[in-house]
């Protein structure tokens, strides 16, 4: 969850421009180093131009994304659109990828023909200032992730993080190739970079599929719920709890036992009260209680009785 609660229109507002950053950065990356990689014939160089590319059509995805996700719940999409989020980041994954694997294979080449790179500084310069660009977008990146929790702009955050130890390794690589006279040192390094990009794209995959398949809260955050959950003696009896994320918005659903003299309205007006304090301690979080007479065995549904019956 984010530091603060922020409204929605605020959230949309603040993913939005750090998407439309994310563009122009990738504009202004594309075409310097456009210009560098047709002057130093580096393959580093170009495996970094490759990336600025991708990085270019990601931000896109995500601009899209965020406004979709943005979008309140409507007649079809009653939870929402959060999971736009999470198909954006999925793409940015799969274009890193694709990225990756071009890039190993055309340093592949250039080291088995053994290819040499040409105006060393110019490629030194230009890298210089992608990274002094990229510190300043993931700074701000970092900034916007931290008061919405935009898993899109999270992941497009990891992509540029990633590329300041790409920028670094086009460095060193023409150092390596033009100053130390270590031939096929920029290729060595492509490949480096190829699999360092494959490795963020796993890694990255892994918070967008975990959306995508409703995995349970972190073992963290449901723990911090369930304590707060205790301080209620109306929840005293809470079983079944299910909880699932969809973009920034989190959902939890339970069964609560009540004593079975209630009757209907005030088991809903003394959990009501309940929902509604939990609602605001937790941010962005949609409460759904059923109630069961206290004893109730419920019917086996997706998850066996041992797991759902189990009172917190």
């Amino acid at each position: 969850m984010t530091e603060t609660p922020i409204t929605a229109a605020e959230r949309s507002r603040l993913t939005a421009r750090a998407a439309i950053a994310s563009t122009a950065m990738a504009l202004t990356l594309i075409a310097m180093k456009s210009w560098a990689a047709i002057h130093t014939a580096s393959m580093a160089m170009l495996g970094s131009l490759a990336d600025s590319g991708l990085d270019l059509v990601a931000s896109l995805i995500v601009l899209l994304a965020v406004r979709i996700a943005a979008q309140p719940a409507d007649h079809e999409h009653r939870f929402g659109h959060g999971k736009a989020e999470a198909l954006a980041a999925l793409v940015q994954v799969i274009l890193i990828t694709l990225s990756a694997i071009f890039i190993a294979f055309r340093s592949v080449q250039r080291l088995l023909s053994g290819a040499q790179t040409a105006d060393a500084e110019l490629g030194i310069g230009v890298s210089l200032i992608a990274m002094v660009l990229t510190v300043g977008l993931i700074t701000y990146q970092r900034h916007v992730v931290r008061r919405t929790g935009s898993l899109a702009i999270g992941t497009d955050r990891l992509h540029y993080s990633s590329d300041l130890m790409l920028n670094g390794s086009v460095i060193v690589a023409l150092v390596l190739d033009q100053f130390a006279g270590l031939t096929g040192a920029d290729s060595v390094f492509g490949i480096l970079i190829a699999l360092w990009l494959l490795w963020g794209a796993w890694s990255a995959s892994s918070h967008a599929l975990d959306q995508l398949m409703d995995k349970e809260w972190p073992d963290e955050l449901r723990e911090r719920f369930l304590a707060a959950a205790a301080e209620y003696p109306e929840l005293a009896g809470l079983h079944d709890f299910r909880t699932r994320t969809s973009g920034t918005h989190h959902f939890a659903q339970f069964h609560v036992w009540v004593p079975r003299d209630w009757t209907v309205q005030e088991a809903h007006d003394r959990l009501d009260r309940v929902e509604e304090q939990l609602q605001q301690r937790f941010p962005n979080t949609e409460i759904l209680i059923h109630v069961d007479p206290e004893g109730q065995v419920d019917r086996e549904t997706m998850l066996p009785s041992e797991i759902t019956e189990k009172a917190h």
